[in-house]
């Protein structure tokens, strides 16, 4: 197959292309930084991928994105599955109380990602097949007080693949939202560990098999549907008094 991943160097983003470069996929990268976008380019060429390619770009300059989906569908030829995978978690007390600070993470997790989504959505209308996955989060299903920046962000996202999804299903075209829980990562080093926790490879796993057999809406691990629909369930009145 013919895969597009952004945001590749991501702890999920690597687990994952190194499934499918197990698998012998041909691989187009893009992520921010050129010198571990190479490593990882080399590392899954050893692994069994037929043939790698990769950009540098910050994906939070949006008017590039044109032009580097071009340059992957240029070197794929037919892009078969694009997994969008980049994001940062903000300082929720900074973005309280500064709006730029907000902004730029409700900019990287979820206005770039929409237009990254755009981008994808008119070439795979056009060849009228392939598959949409994006990894959003547990965390946009309500706003919770430690991360509801981060949250309303991903909350968006999860929003307009809904509406992307039934606009594409005609067209044979496939969108997977991919809702992570708690992932032990580079990006959530500083919090204690505990049981709920899972592996950025658990993950990835989830991801190849939810991508191969077209599935919605994805919890992984698959436990979190049944905490999320706990969390849902709380009234506001109580909610509102809650720190977790």
């Amino acid at each position: 197959m013919k895969i597009l991943i952004i945001g590749a160097t991501s702890a999920i983003a690597i687990a994952t292309a190194r499934l499918y470069a197990e698998r012998r996929d041909h691989l187009f990268l893009i992520a921010r930084n050129a010198e571990r976008l190479s490593d990882l380019a080399a590392d899954l060429r050893v692994r069994g991928a037929q043939s790698v390619a990769c950009k540098a770009l910050n994906l939070d300059e949006v008017g590039a994105h044109a032009a580097v989906i071009a340059e992957a569908e240029a070197f794929l030829q037919h892009i078969d599955v694009a997994l969008i995978a980049h994001g940062v978690l903000p300082d929720q007390t900074a973005s309280a109380t500064d709006y730029k600070h907000a902004l730029n993470s409700i900019t990287t997790n979820g206005l770039s990602v929409i237009s990254l989504l755009t981008e994808l959505a008119k070439r795979m209308q056009a060849q009228r097949s392939g598959t949409i996955a994006v990894i959003t989060s547990v965390a946009g299903m309500r706003g919770r007080q430690p991360n509801y920046v981060y949250g309303a962000a991903k909350a968006m996202v999860s929003t307009y693949l809904q509406g992307l999804r039934g606009r594409l299903h005609e067209f044979n075209v496939h969108v997977v939202d991919i809702r992570p829980g708690l992932v032990d990562s580079p990006m959530t080093a500083q919090f204690p560990k505990g049981l709920l926790w899972s592996r950025p490879e658990v993950v990835a796993n989830k991801i190849v098999n939810s991508v191969a057999r077209k599935q919605h809406t994805v919890y992984a691990p698959g436990y979190w549907r049944w905490i999320l629909l706990f969390v849902i369930a709380i009234p506001e009145a109580l909610f509102k008094r809650m720190k977790f």
